[in-house]
């Protein structure tokens, strides 16, 4: 899922909309959409957007009145939760009969504040768009991937999982890196073209500082560490990836040698993350692990108020998963 579903795509778009959804920048896109959609048809058509709490119920039913020249438009009505009993009154009387040539948008963040506009636009028969709110790791990852395809491209794995790491959460940054990178590359992203593009983010990541550590790089883990630390990454993220890493090469080591694909549902993760972690664990012995386990356990507290210093809790971690590693 890329956090947007509409009831229905086919043909032109109904008279009615409503785009439903506390992602602004997924709600802004289906308008946006919406919109060109209407375009392609009628190059003419004329965008008008109020905010809800701003317009008058009487100016309202003017915009949306019929034109003596038949022009068409596209009444886009923003911030819909906050629609009064007025205005709620004046939009039933209009659902009941839409003006030909005229179509209304309302954008309503979701939720229980001015439920009843929904409800009323719904049962009039509004093709709905929902935008959610995308806060897991793996629907951001969808997004990316959607947002790749959308520009005729296509990435590998290893470079979503760190064009994800490297840019952050944000819609609008992730979308736009997709995007350039699409143009700069031809079409096909790869892990180094990834890093390549976002050199200081993606290496300085919690992940490429877990990387070198369970590889046993001391000088690689340190110095990306302290770039991370630098440029402000989160001690917290910092100390998951550690831990992510080395509870992965753990789990993927007690499930032996098996196909990826097969595991991926057994163990919960996807094929490229066992492959990479089979490649990685056949270095480390178990009572290395264990020794490595702890220590990101350790650091989990310590970067969550039990240290002092966050920081240098983080460089006593990294270099025990290293000493680990290279134990004999």
């Amino acid at each position: 899922m890329n956090g947007v579903s509409r009831t229905r795509d086919a043909g032109p778009p109904a008279p009615l909309q409503l785009v439903v959804g506390d992602e602004e920048f997924l709600a802004e896109r289906a308008v946006s959409e919406l919109v060109r959609r209407i375009r392609q048809d009628d190059p003419e058509v004329e965008l008008r957007r109020f905010r809800t709490s701003e317009v008058a119920p009487g100016e309202l039913a003017g915009h949306l009145s019929p034109s003596l020249f038949a022009e068409s438009r596209v009444i886009v009505l923003t911030h819909a939760q906050d629609t009064t009993k007025d205005m709620l009154a004046a939009l039933a009387e209009y659902t009941k009969d839409p003006a030909p040539g005229i179509v209304l948008v309302a954008q309503h963040a979701g939720g229980a504040k001015g439920k009843a506009v929904v409800d009323l636009l719904k049962k009039a028969g509004a093709q709905v768009t929902t935008c959610n709110r995308i806060t897991r790791a793996d629907e951001r990852s969808d997004f990316v991937h959607a947002e790749v395809r959308r520009n005729g491209g296509s990435i590998t794995p290893g470079a979503l999982a760190v064009l994800v790491e490297a840019v952050g959460s944000d819609l609008r940054e992730l979308a736009a890196a997709a995007g350039q990178l699409v143009a700069d590359t031809g079409g096909k992203i790869d892990e180094a073209g990834v890093r390549r593009y976002h050199r200081g983010r993606a290496e300085s990541s919690g992940f490429a500082v877990a990387d070198a550590a369970v590889a046993g790089d001391r000088r690689g883990a340190l110095e990306a560490l302290r770039w991370a630390l630098v440029l402000g990454v989160p001690h917290v993220l910092i100390a998951d990836a550690l831990a992510d890493s080395v509870r992965t090469l753990a789990k993927v080591g007690s499930a032996g040698r098996g196909d990826p694909n097969r595991l991926a549902g057994e163990l919960g993760m996807p094929p490229w993350k066992i492959r990479k972690a089979q490649g990685t664990v056949r270095q480390w012995r178990p009572e290395q692990l264990a020794v490595a386990i702890a220590a990101t356990a350790r650091v989990n507290a310590d970067v969550k108020g039990v240290a002092a210093d966050p920081g240098y809790a983080l460089e006593r971690a990294v270099l025990a998963v290293v000493e680990a590693r290279t134990a004999r």
